[in-house]
């Protein structure tokens, strides 16, 4: 049996804000935009060739023992990429504010790239949640 990680909560405030930039800016494919029960709105949208969404919740009871995250507390999720310079370009053409290219040096952080593996940029969406981007050798499919 395989064990799949196929959707990720995102906290955000304004549902229709993140979508706007998660679709317009970031690129996303939205899969679904519906009002599942009165009141309970789902947006699940997917970066371009991820297996794994992104799901924004409103109105949505939680499972007994879990807590809400609060908008702009989810920090370092990673996506990959095999040319982080063109994901860059990408999207700042979209008008996301993304960081320059980092890789980790002998002392820290540092501009531009590095090895393999060792490429990085990072953005923020509205509410200020963090994302990560690495270039990566390869498509999964490949490695």
């Amino acid at each position: 049996m395989n064990w799949t990680l196929e959707v990720i909560p995102v906290p955000v405030t304004d549902m229709d804000r993140a979508k706007e930039f998660y679709a317009d800016k970031a690129g996303f494919a939205v899969d679904v935009d519906n009002e599942v029960a009165p009141g309970a709105r789902i947006i699940q949208m997917t970066p371009p060739g991820s297996r794994c969404s992104i799901a924004m919740l409103r109105g949505m009871p939680l499972l007994p023992g879990m807590k809400a995250m609060a908008p702009g507390t989810l920090q370092g999720l990673h996506m990959c990429v095999t040319d982080i310079e063109a994901a860059r370009e990408t999207l700042t053409a979209r008008g996301v504010d993304v960081s320059p290219v980092r890789h980790l040096g002998t002392t820290g952080w540092a501009e531009g790239k590095g090895g393999t593996w060792n490429s990085f940029m990072s953005f923020k969406d509205p509410d200020g949640n963090g994302w990560v981007v690495q270039e990566v050798p390869s498509e999964l499919s490949e490695r």
